[in-house]
């Protein structure tokens, strides 16, 4: 995991979880929401990266 995303990634992503958990402290059915906003961010993300590099010519990377 550290060598995809690097350290920056790693705290990024531990922020999120941490913000994530503060929140479903003091609302539980926000947190749930923000959650599945996170991850379709995500998903979005992947579809465009892996359409990118198909158009690159480097299809099967992810």
């Amino acid at each position: 995991m550290l060598n995809r995303l690097g350290l920056a990634g790693v705290v990024g992503v531990l922020c999120c979880l941490a913000g994530l958990a503060v929140v479903a402290y003091a609302a539980p059915i926000v947190a749930g929401g923000i959650a599945l906003v996170l991850v379709g961010l995500l998903l979005v993300a992947r579809g465009l990266l892996s359409g990118m590099l198909a158009a690159f010519g480097m299809d099967g990377m992810f």
